[in-house]
């Protein structure tokens, strides 16, 4: 048999056992033909020559590439986590060429329909006063916001952003089955999809001449861009996010760091004078746009939903006034209800002089009495839907007698909130599930963005298929699968940058990106929690190090040095009273059990585990920030909590765990000195690692060096401390002899040379503080700060330090006692310091709020 008779043999075998599964409309497959569609056939051939669990291995390979890349999808509710990685079907959604052009020209013409519809309802009226729309319909509506009434120009494109859920019918077109017009999430897990599948799929891609993603971005800046080209050739740009704990924050940063514009939350803005401004670590900078991701009644907590921490009080006032222009406008959920569906056709003939291209799924609206009769009447075969967000969809056919009658009673009693719609027996395409590949139930999000005047559409969009052959609901809640969609071009694409060509960028201005004052104070913590954690592994590998030898030889000496890092342990987790007071000597007994609580209690912020949760936390509020190369790092480290969380605590597993968390930990501090800029975010991180450094090193010194010892027992307590701060091979070097308190504390307190000494982590904060933007006027630029001034005494103190008075044992106390004021000097003005950056780089203003509720009955 020859090289393509078998090519297909497998192609009709595989299709075989497909089409039996099949059921209804199938995107590819064709029963009468016992073939697939043509444009499906390059592909399906690629894929019948896979072998041996390929496809599979694909599957897993863009699986971890999209863990690596922290792309995650944050399901409410879930045992598992919030935090979900992003789940891929490698089979994408295949559309040609020819069915595309029909779907563009209709997701265009809707989206100019809905953008007349907006500006006319928030404006004249004209489609109420003709009677195209019934009044009930929209001011029952809670997405039409009285206070949005006429601050929208008529003349003007207000929806800028759209997309569209797209089913395809028993009969093979295209449905519309949703708008999404308010916040229209997705577009981001589109692009880093399709990433992830030129990475796996790579020649499959090449095979099928798909059309790119990257000239919808630039549109979309472009776009963006020129919303204010009348006053300003370079607008502020932000994308405003409702926080790290929104289903879709991922794409947020995604968005934001890919788009170059700086990702916000509410309480980053303030409205002043009628302008929105963004508090920045250097001062407030004004804002000219907003790409919001926040649904409308929470973006002004002073003229819409008083309750709401999400969004910036004043902003509609500042919209008002043409200060700032919001994507999209405020208000525009009022177009995602499905009860303007049935009055669509009449508008557009009315409007446009079309006739409507992309039909939606069949929708009564209940306020009419036709409408309702019908609805009441066929109740059993629809799916019954709120015109807005206040109620859940109920698929009637689920209910049982009874529950019909309540349905009945509950649409009766105020109809004009309700439409009865068909259910849409969508198409199946190509899955794969358990290695094999199945048909399973699929829905298409479609991306638009104003341009030119008219709309361009993503050559592509988020294909969501159904978890399971019954599933009626399909969304990632649920537990859907994403796959990417290749729409097939007639020749291959040109590659496009997303940014101008560089002869237009020529003698631009080059400015450093605007840090929040929320993005600066996450990366301070940052930098203190991955020090912080540094240092307790540290102590804990030094404690099972010293634990072993006790084991081994059972010396007295051993134990003394031991006891003494437990204590520093204990001080450094705050886990009290750990190793500390009446219960020690108890404790000392069998120390393992309390030494596994201060590394994996999860519960107890201090314990190193708490420590790495609440590293995380921080790092994930500024994802938009790191490289994807250091988010990789980040995420071997949040594996490496899983894999603790999930498995049996031991001793030897935790010393493994420990060397690779350290291991993460130093290539994460490599990552960020060599991928990030060195502005003030990185000095802000350094500044909050260095001052977490100086603290750790100065508890750790005082709880093992700073008391009277033996001789042994002191030999012992300093090669502890040099191996803890990986120093020994650099003693060993400079003094060719035995370590002393005289040399170690040379080297770990006085010498500004080493990386890992008291002194040079107050030279190094002194520098970075000195680097960050000052508020001082100008005429006072050369008098220091609070913050300067401290850790100018604290470097002096240093530099005229007398080693042979730190080196010195009181007699009466046996305490070092010139040592005990160094570190109590470090400890009290590092932290008197950290407060003063707080204070001045922080600390956020106060916003206004309403004293009164909102009269909510009348939005």
């Amino acid at each position: 048999m020859t090289a393509e008779a078998r090519q297909s043999a497998a192609l009709l075998d595989l299709g075989a056992s497909y089409g039996e599964a099949a059921s209804g409309y199938d995107e590819m497959w064709v029963p009468l033909e016992k073939a697939p569609h043509a444009h499906w056939q390059i592909l399906m051939q690629d894929l019948s020559r896979l072998r041996g669990g390929e496809l599979e291995r694909r599957r897993l390979e863009s699986s971890r590439l999209l863990r690596e890349n922290g792309v995650t999808y944050n399901v409410y509710n879930d045992p598992r986590g919030q935090q979900r990685t992003w789940q891929l079907d490698p089979i994408p959604l295949m559309i040609s060429s020819a069915d595309w052009a029909v779907i563009s020209a209709g997701l265009k013409q809707r989206a100019r329909l809905l953008d007349y519809i907006l500006r006319d309802l928030y404006g004249p009226r004209h489609l109420i006063r003709d009677g195209l729309l019934p009044p009930e319909l929209v001011f029952s509506h809670q997405g039409f916001l009285r206070p949005c009434d006429q601050t929208l120009d008529s003349e003007q494109q207000q929806l800028l952003l759209y997309a569209a859920d797209l089913a395809r019918g028993p009969d093979g077109r295209m449905w519309v089955i949703g708008d999404r017009t308010q916040a229209p999430s997705g577009a981001g897990y589109a692009l880093e999809t399709r990433s992830a599948m030129t990475r796996v799929m790579a020649a499959e891609f090449r095979h099928n001449q798909v059309h790119r993603l990257s000239l919808f971005f630039r549109n979309l800046r472009a776009m963006l861009s020129g919303l204010m080209a009348d006053k300003k050739d370079d607008p502020h740009v932000v994308l405003l996010t409702p926080g790290p704990r929104n289903e879709t924050y991922f794409e947020h940063a995604y968005l934001a760091s890919y788009l170059g514009y700086t990702l916000v939350q509410g309480d980053d803005l303030s409205v002043r004078d009628g302008k929105v401004w963004m508090k920045s670590i250097d001062g407030l900078k004004q804002v000219d746009i907003i790409v919001r991701r926040v649904d409308d009644t929470f973006c002004d907590p002073l003229e819409l939903r008083e309750d709401s921490l999400l969004g910036v009080p004043g902003l509609l006032e500042a919209a008002r006034q043409g200060n700032v222009v919001i994507a999209n406008p405020l208000g525009s959920s009022l177009l995602e209800s499905p009860a303007l569906n049935p009055f669509l056709p009449n508008i557009a003939q009315k409007i446009l002089g079309e006739e409507i291209l992309l039909p939606s799924a069949a929708t009564w609206w209940c306020g009419d009495k036709t409408a309702r009769d019908h609805v009441l009447k066929n109740l059993a075969d629809l799916v019954i839907k709120p015109i807005d967000r206040r109620l859940p969809s109920i698929f009637a056919s689920s209910l049982d007698k009874a529950g019909l009658e309540t349905l009945k009673t509950q649409i009766l009693s105020a109809p004009y909130l309700y439409v009865g719609q068909q259910v849409l027996s969508c198409s199946t395409a190509p899955s794969l599930r358990d290695e094999k590949i199945v048909p399973r139930r699929a829905l298409l999000r479609t991306f638009l963005t104003a341009h030119q005047g008219d709309y361009d559409v993503m050559p592509g969009g988020l294909t969501r298929t159904a978890p399971d052959e019954h599933s009626v609901f399909i969304t990632n809640q649920t537990g859907g699968l994403s796959k990417d969609t290749w729409v097939l071009a007639d020749k291959p694409d040109d590659q496009t940058s997303l940014w101008p060509s560089p002869q237009a960028r020529v003698g631009a201005a080059v400015h450093e990106v605007a840090l929040t004052s929320r993005s600066g104070e996450n990366l301070y913590w940052v930098g203190r929690y991955a020090a912080r954690a540094e240092a307790i592994l540290r102590v804990l590998r030094s404690v099972i190090y010293k634990l072993s030898d006790y084991d081994d030889y059972r010396d007295d000496s051993d134990l003394q040095v031991l006891e003494r890092l437990l204590v520093a342990l204990t001080f450094q987790t705050g886990m009290f009273p750990g190793f500390v007071g009446d219960e020690a000597k108890e404790k000392m007994r069998n120390p393992r059990a309390e030494i596994m609580r201060m590394a994996t209690d999860p519960n107890h912020p201090g314990s190193l585990i708490g420590t790495l949760n609440l590293l995380m936390q921080s790092a994930f509020n500024v994802r938009d920030i790191w490289s994807v190369d250091t988010w990789r790092v980040i995420d071997d480290i949040d594996e490496i909590l899983q894999s603790i969380a999930d498995g049996e605590p031991s001793f030897v597993t935790l010393q493994n765990n420990l060397d690779s968390l350290l291991g993460c930990l130093m290539a994460f501090f490599g990552q960020t000195q060599e991928s990030m800029p060195h502005e003030s975010g990185w000095y802000l991180f350094n500044i909050g690692r260095r001052m977490e450094r100086a603290l750790q090193l100065s508890g750790l010194v005082r709880h093992t060096v700073l008391f009277r010892s033996s001789e042994v027992v002191e030999h012992l307590i300093l090669e502890a401390l040099l191996v803890n701060q990986e120093s020994l091979s650099s003693h060993r070097r400079r003094y060719r002899a035995a370590q002393s308190p005289s040399t170690v504390f040379d080297l770990m307190l006085l010498d500004v040379r080493h990386p890992r000494s008291l002194a040079y982590q107050v030279r190094k904060i002194s520098e970075l503080v000195e680097r960050l933007p000052q508020s001082q006027p100008v005429e006072r630029s050369h008098s220091l700060n609070d913050e300067q001034r401290i850790i100018l005494k604290l470097y002096t103190e240093f530099q005229l330090a007398d080693l042979n008075r730190l080196v010195k044992v009181n007699d009466e106390s046996g305490v070092r006692t010139v040592l005990d004021g160094l570190l109590t000097n470090v400890e009290k003005r590092v932290r008197k310091a950290s407060e003063f950056l707080t204070q001045r780089y922080f600390s956020h203003t106060s916003d206004a709020y309403q004293l009164a509720p909102t009269r909510t009955e009348l939005l």
